[in-house]
């Protein structure tokens, strides 16, 4: 299997995973403050949307990636 096969069919995946979830959330440590025994850290949760265009964009070149990606020519 290609590289571009592989490449397609991570596109396609990461595209069905835009369009199933609509969004990705991760935590950011903002603020740290140590201050002899005491610690205190402030964390930040953080959502990113993902646009539907987006993941129908990845799906394409996926496919198009899996179709005319291993092709040569001669």
């Amino acid at each position: 299997m290609g590289i571009a096969k592989i490449l397609g069919i991570v596109l396609i995946a990461a595209g069905a995973l835009g369009l199933l979830f609509g969004d990705f959330s991760f935590n950011k440590a903002s603020h740290e403050l140590k201050l002899g025994p005491l610690e205190l850290s402030v964390t930040e949760k953080q959502t990113v949307p993902v646009p539907t265009w987006a993941s129908l964009v990845a799906i394409a070149a996926g496919v198009g990636l899996l179709v005319f990606g291993g092709s040569k020519k001669g």
